[in-house]
């Protein structure tokens, strides 16, 4: 009897569709915010209370979603989630938000096709960021997303003003990702997947980059044919890997959607 065969999907035909079966339950955007919250805070962007998460929301535009200022990313659910006006004065919600929050506004209104813009210290990226140096690429899940991140050296610690938050926003450009010299780092994209995607990457890179040097050093990747799937993976999302985390935190805590 001849057997039938499947074909094996190319990534392009995989992303970013979930594929047979959802993968994850619809998602309000709030639910999204805390469920990046929680999976970048696994990841190594756990500073005790430190950093945050900004998204452009659809439904009410001119507002954006924000991580409250007194939770720590791993305890916060979806009801927590504040709503900022373009000024970042809270609308909607019972918290506080950080006065730092002047940095995403400035890069929301520069770049409106991005909806998602992080900033932490996270435990590899603040020892690069520290070192004033960009880790190399050692391996395939390093290079994931193409390019190198921006280091901006002019970073004098909170960007309270209107001015600072301006100047770092500029120096972003049109990149993905940057380091904030003595710091920590910043990720920006245009949707949750992208950004879980970049930001988990960049920590990825930064950890497996230190432990080679310790090590002694190895040798780079440097050839841009050889991470061909980098592209692909970043404009898409690498198939399943937003959804396999998402799912692991509501598994692990479901009132994180509540």
């Amino acid at each position: 009897m001849e057997q039938s065969t499947r074909r094996i999907p190319t990534l392009e035909e995989l992303s970013p569709m979930p594929g047979r079966h959802p993968l994850i339950p619809d998602l309000s955007p709030r639910q999204e915010v805390a469920l990046l919250c929680r999976t970048l805070h696994r990841e190594g962007y756990d500073d005790h209370i430190a950093g945050h998460i900004t998204l452009a929301d659809a439904n009410a535009q001119g507002t954006f979603l924000v991580n409250p200022w007194e939770l720590a990313w791993d305890e916060l659910t979806a009801s927590d989630i504040v709503r900022v006006d373009g000024t970042g004065q809270v609308i909607e919600g019972e918290w506080n938000v950080t006065p730092a929050i002047g940095l995403h506004l400035a890069v929301h209104k520069q770049r409106h096709n991005l909806r998602v813009v992080i900033h932490n210290h996270s435990r590899w990226g603040s020892v690069w960021s520290a070192a004033g140096r960009i880790p190399p690429v050692y391996d395939q899940s390093s290079g994931l997303v193409e390019g190198d991140p921006v280091m901006y050296d002019e970073y004098a610690g909170t960007v309270d003003g209107a001015e600072e938050a301006q100047a770092a926003a500029d120096a972003l450009g049109q990149g993905k990702w940057a380091m904030l010299k003595n710091h920590g780092v910043f990720v920006v994209a245009e949707n949750i997947r992208q950004a879980h995607l970049r930001a988990i990457t960049l920590e990825h890179r930064c950890r497996l980059a230190w432990q080679v040097e310790v090590l002694g050093g190895g040798q780079p990747i440097t050839n841009p044919d050889a991470l061909r799937v980098a592209s692909m993976s970043d404009s898409m999302g690498f198939p399943f890997l937003w959804e396999a985390m998402a799912r692991r935190e509501i598994r692990l805590d479901p009132a994180v959607l509540d």
